[in-house]
């Protein structure tokens, strides 16, 4: 599993939202998994989506469709967002017993 990590300025939350949520299908289609999104605790601009895709190629395939750059256009990204692709080097999940 690969990890893609992408941060970017917006100019309207829920104008984002509405279309990010609207390419779920699409997303899914391509290879996408799952994914979280945050956004910075002192700016709601300020956007990380951190998605979980099947293979690299599946997610660079996405990530540089005209498809999702004329979305992004669409939702209000300001600018070219940064990318990074992730692998997993070690994962622990914390219980009440540790």
């Amino acid at each position: 599993m690969v990890h893609v990590l992408v941060h970017h300025k917006i100019t309207d939350y829920n104008r984002w939202k509405m279309a990010f949520d609207s390419d779920l299908t699409a997303r899914k289609r391509a290879g996408e998994i799952g994914f979280r999104v945050f956004y910075n605790a002192e700016d709601a601009h300020d956007i990380f989506l951190l998605s979980d895709w099947e293979s690299a190629d599946e997610a660079r395939n996405f990530m540089n469709s005209k498809e999702l750059k004329d979305r992004m256009q669409q939702a209000g990204v300001q600018g070219a967002p940064e990318i990074r692709y992730l692998e997993d080097v070690r994962t622990v999940h914390r219980s009440a017993a540790d």
